[in-house]
């Protein structure tokens, strides 16, 4: 079980293979901390925390687009508190049984890649959240008949089409192979190996550990893909490190995911108390209607709680913010204590990567507030009338620059001429670290799909590493360029 927790990083097989100043092997600075205060894994965390990607978290959609409340949480709080509620249960886990993670030390090792990939969940929505991933798929959907197989909807076919397996990769867009994309490629690095993580945290991040092909929609684990065929020379390293075999999760994975689902649930309830569409009492409410959590602890601590507040006989919105907190501690800690007792229940399955079903799918108080989220915050109609124009917005620029990519001089050269003035205005924008992937052989693998694939593959990029605020505006912007004759 060792190889789990490899500390390998990926820069030492790739700079063997470049013939320049870094083919010794070992990359300028590959060590960072010379002095070893920070285990590999906290480097990981700690470049993670300061990279770009992360950074534009603050600016990308949890549920309120572009809201003007500052207290209501962007895809950056919700990742550092996944990544909090991540190291919370695996040091609860670890200290209830010790040894369950081997011979991992818990704050230099497994406290720090809960963290890390806590932090990194995310990083690969597109803008607009969900709603993003749907429209950049219909995108594709709706041009699936010529967009793999032909130069345009006019022209004849290509040398070499896209295969059927890999189209899912477009046609069901997701973030989360995206996010892997981001961290392994699409940041720039001396020896093309983007924020240059340990094997462990790269396997750990694989939420869904398959390719597109080997999906399956009957195991929650596998349902969706986890990584592109372009980052597939990433994950074979990843495997030779760890040991880890296609569809394998690493164990601590499932308590990422299930960090995720407990913001999901309680957090965004507590956004939607904050904006004063529901109030804490009304989620008491619900909670104490429910057949399976009237008499339930948590319930009951509530409860208590509220009566200490009203006994104090505080101004109505002072008492009012002083309950919504009460609800979130009370639910936050009901739900660790699940996803803590779930994973030690199933532990050896788990640590043998035989288990299947995620921490929370059998929490009734979990299921019960991811209800109040869907009918109070994700169907409020502000939400929809955002998540609709960002699904324009998105859908006018997945065109704007398939043209700026597509529209070139020489069809098997992507960094050639542009053929009019609006196409080499888009392909400006484009960014150059991901222009460099598409082009430079150095940083694509493989030939499967061929020159098709890395021009869709440098399309997603662009449009999926977009902030809301920056989509928005961009899509403005380009509807006031005419097209040129």
């Amino acid at each position: 079980m060792a190889g789990i927790w490899s500390d390998k990083r990926f820069v030492q097989k790739r700079s063997a293979t470049l013939t320049s100043a870094t083919a010794s092997g070992a990359a300028p600075n590959e060590e960072s901390d010379p002095q070893s205060w920070r285990s590999r894994f906290q480097q990981d965390y700690d470049r993670l925390l300061f990279s770009t990607p992360v950074r534009r978290l603050s600016d990308k959609t949890q549920v309120w687009p572009m809201d003007e409340n500052d207290g209501v949480r962007t895809r950056l709080t919700h990742s550092h508190e996944v990544a909090n509620l991540a190291r919370s249960i695996g040091s609860r886990i670890a200290t209830k049984r010790p040894g369950i993670f081997g011979d991992a030390d818990l704050h230099l090792t497994v406290q720090p890649i809960l963290q890390a990939i806590g932090l990194a969940h995310d990083l690969g929505n597109p803008p607009f959240g969900h709603q993003g991933e749907v429209a950049i798929s219909r995108w594709f959907e709706h041009r699936k008949d010529w967009i793999f197989s032909m130069y345009d909807k006019n022209g004849k076919e290509l040398p070499i089409s896209v295969p059927e397996h890999l189209r899912q990769e477009f046609t069901n867009f997701d973030g989360n192979p995206q996010s892997l994309r981001l961290i392994t490629k699409l940041q720039t690095h001396v020896a093309y190996a983007g924020i240059d993580l340990t094997a462990a945290t790269l396997a750990a991040s694989l939420k869904y550990p398959v390719s597109a092909e080997n999906r399956r929609r009957d195991k929650p684990a596998l349902k969706k893909l986890g990584y592109f065929h372009s980052e597939v020379d990433i994950v074979q390293w990843i495997r030779e490190e760890t040991g880890l075999c296609e569809g394998q999760r690493h164990p601590l994975t499932w308590i990422m995911e299930a960090c995720d689902d407990i913001a999901y649930s309680v957090l965004d309830v507590d956004d939607v108390m904050k904006k004063g569409i529901i109030s804490p009492d009304d989620v008491f409410a619900i909670l104490a209607s429910h057949n399976d959590l009237k008499d339930s602890d948590v319930v009951t601590r509530i409860h208590r709680s509220f009566d200490a507040v009203h006994a104090q006989k505080r101004r109505a919105e002072v008492a009012r913010d002083v309950k919504i907190g009460y609800v979130r501690a009370h639910l936050i800690e009901a739900l660790i204590t699940t996803a803590s007792a779930s994973f030690l229940d199933q532990a050896a399955a788990i640590m043998a990567f035989t288990h299947e079903t995620p921490l929370m799918e059998e929490s009734v108080l979990c299921n019960v507030l991811k209800g109040v989220a869907n009918q109070y915050a994700f169907s409020n109609s502000s939400v929809l009338r955002m998540e609709a124009i960002g699904a324009a917005a998105i859908d006018g620029l997945m065109s704007f620059f398939w043209a700026a990519i597509s529209d070139r001089s020489d069809f098997n050269n992507l960094a050639s001429r542009r053929r009019n003035a609006k196409a080499k205005f888009g392909y400006s924008l484009i960014s150059p670290n991901y222009v460099e992937n598409a082009v430079d052989n150095c940083a694509v693998t493989g030939g499967e799909g061929g020159v098709r694939y890395r021009e869709l593959r440098l399309l997603t990029d662009m449009v999926s590493g977009m902030t809301d605020t920056f989509a928005i505006k961009l899509w403005r912007e380009v509807n006031e360029v005419p097209d040129c004759p």
